[in-house]
């Protein structure tokens, strides 16, 4: 599996990265993955959606029905708070609790004030996940997009950025490339008068939580924003919880934005629960038998030289890859009972890409056997 540019590429004007104004040709915002098998019916291997396999734990589980006899009193957020806010070393006023980290999106969107000037239009930096231009967007945002060029592996240049955005938007580790960005180049945007938000859906899944901003959530020049989600490591996605990290002023704002009660009683004790010292240590397991996994998937990847990986080195529970026949390619592996996430509803990028989630050994294995039957090696 190649890791440099195909040809093509290079004749794609949006291969320069850069902004985008206007923003080139129309994308599916509110397309993900579980359309690829919200109607599948049983049996179809999922590799389409980034949640970890076998989750949520036995433990977990028990602790959410746990919470069902407390569901004739409002949810009393107060316990999970304090338990993320411990868990970050952060004081309770910096924690704001959210139904998912997509919520947070929209409460961000309609927090910031809407751009009186060309120059201080909010910058999405994609490929990302969709969800926030969608928000920004629906709030009556006029959005500029930000592509990070594809020779580059889709790393991030903070010199791409325009200098007057009032607001940046950017995924760590990135939904869909699977890059995971240095510190050092996210702080590289934070500047007073920004607002800079991250996205740290998938951060839980980097051993040890490298490049995480959350540490330093206070302590940037401007105002930094930082979203967590409890979804795709613990298996949540129906349970809808996740949370936001900033400034206690800024917390306070999005927080008026919210209507009342937006958590309920079992995501809030769940919330509590992941938080806990060997919860974090499970996930911290998990995140290292995530990477060896992918370690799997890219060497069995990499006997089919027609596919070719978006990053050398990616670092979130999921892999990008581009094929000249990816959407017959697509349909050919969904034929043979695996659904994988296409690529061309992201900004950025093309009919060429798929995303693949990371899944155990015998998982990848049966999805190698497929892509022989299919004919590419």
């Amino acid at each position: 599996m190649r890791t440099e540019p195909a040809g093509p590429a290079e004749a794609d004007p949006r291969a320069a990265g850069g902004p985008q104004d206007p923003p080139g040709p129309d994308h599916d915002l509110r397309h993900h993955g579980d359309a690829e098998v919200r109607d599948a019916g049983a049996g179809l291997l999922d590799l389409a959606v980034n949640v970890r396999a076998g989750t949520p734990p036995g433990w977990l589980r028990e602790r959410i029905a746990a919470s069902l006899g407390t569901l004739a009193a409002y949810p009393d957020g107060r316990a999970a708070r304090r338990a993320v806010a411990a868990r970050h070393g952060l004081p309770e006023e910096c924690v704001l609790l959210t139904a998912g980290a997509a919520e947070a999106f929209v409460l961000l969107a309609r927090a910031l004030p809407v751009a009186q000037d060309d120059a201080g239009r909010p910058v999405v930096v994609h490929p990302q996940f969709t969800e926030p231009e969608a928000a920004l967007r629906d709030a009556g945002h006029d959005v500029r997009r930000v592509v990070l060029p594809e020779r580059d592996g889709f790393r991030l240049d903070p010199g791409l950025v325009p200098e007057g955005a009032r607001a940046v938007v950017v995924g760590n580790p990135t939904n869909p490339t699977s890059v995971l960005h240095p510190a050092s180049a996210l702080e590289a945007l934070a500047r007073p008068g920004r607002t800079l938000v991250v996205d740290e859906a998938f951060i839980d899944a980097v051993p040890g939580e490298r490049e995480s901003l959350a540490p330093r959530v206070t302590a940037l020049p401007g105002t930094t924003v930082v979203l967590r989600s409890l979804t795709k490591t613990w298996g949540l996605a129906g349970l809808r919880i996740g949370y936001v990290l900033s400034d206690p002023a800024t917390v306070a704002r999005l927080e008026r934005h919210q209507p009342l009660w937006p958590v309920s009683s079992p995501a809030l004790a769940a919330a509590e629960a992941c938080c806990a010292p060997d919860a974090l240590a499970e996930a911290e397991r998990a995140a290292r038998r995530t990477a060896a996994d992918r370690a799997y998937l890219e060497g069995r990847l990499a006997e089919f030289g027609a596919l070719r990986r978006a990053t050398p080195e990616p670092r979130a529970p999921f892999v990008l890859v581009s094929h000249p026949g990816a959407a017959v390619l697509r349909e050919r592996l969904r034929a043979e009972g695996i659904a994988v996430r296409r690529g061309d509803t992201f900004p950025g990028l093309d009919g060429r890409w798929l995303r693949m989630a990371v899944r155990d050994r015998a998982t990848t294995d049966r999805l190698v056997r497929a892509l022989v039957r299919l004919g590419l090696r």
